[in-house]
């Protein structure tokens, strides 16, 4: 791990994904709250919200290409960032086939695009970029309430409920793994947010959940283990 007092005082933080919704909103909130802001967008297009967002914070965003399914992409920008450290690692990835996928009728294709964005590639991306996080640093993914297997008592969502549980189980098993470095690990959910997955059904904004989210993470800094909350900083069981 990286001492603190190697750069600037200013909080870091780096966000996987953030060309819209959560992971975008994530991005502005941050930036809001004073920080300096690293992110990610998937392709080689600039989002025209990033765009903006670079415009009126010139000294404080940098925003680079990494797609998390593509783990020489993650290398790639590892390499880019060189010596920079961080306060906060946040990958932000979700994808799902709808409340009704199945695991009985899901094709294996399918099933293995979910597991693998939603579990391993957070993963891939925590273990490559983790030796860049400050002391007492933070990771954070973003999970979901239906990651809860004691919570889960009407089904629907079945691969994708699957998958954020494996990401919630291979977070506390990094942690065990890497117990005593100081950091603290969090599975973040977001709640029901309008977003393209969330739908326009859902009752959250996007810049109601961020605000909780940035507190959420401010109030757990340092206080080192793993912990799986929601954007209000209420625990959920595993």
């Amino acid at each position: 791990m990286i001492d603190e007092n190697s750069r600037t005082n200013r909080p870091q933080a780096l966000i996987i994904g953030a060309s819209r919704g959560l992971g975008l909103g994530l991005v502005k909130e941050y930036l809001e709250r004073g920080w300096q802001v690293t992110a990610t967008v998937r392709s080689g297009g600039m989002p025209e919200a990033l765009r903006e967002l670079m415009a009126s914070h010139t000294n404080d965003l940098r925003v680079e290409q990494a797609d998390i399914n593509q783990s020489n992409t993650i290398g790639e920008l590892k390499h880019r960032i060189g010596h920079s450290t961080f306060d906060l690692l946040f990958v932000n990835a979700g994808i799902s086939r709808g409340a009704a996928d199945n695991a009985s009728t899901i094709s294996t294709e399918d099933f293995v695009d979910v597991m693998v964005t939603n579990a391993l590639s957070p993963m891939k991306v925590i273990t490559t970029l983790y030796d860049g996080l400050k002391l007492e640093g933070t990771v954070a993914v973003m999970s979901s309430n239906l990651a809860s297997v004691a919570n889960n008592t009407v089904g629907q969502w079945e691969v994708y409920r699957a998958s954020k549980a494996s990401l919630n189980t291979l977070i506390r098993s990094f942690a065990a793994r890497h117990s005593g470095d100081g950091c603290t690990y969090l599975c973040i959910s977001p709640g029901w947010v309008r977003t393209d997955m969330g739908t326009d059904a859902a009752p959250l904004d996007v810049a109601t959940s961020v605000k909780g989210i940035f507190d959420t993470v401010k109030a757990r800094k340092g206080t080192g283990g793993v912990h799986f909350v929601d954007y209000l900083d209420a625990p959920i069981q595993w």
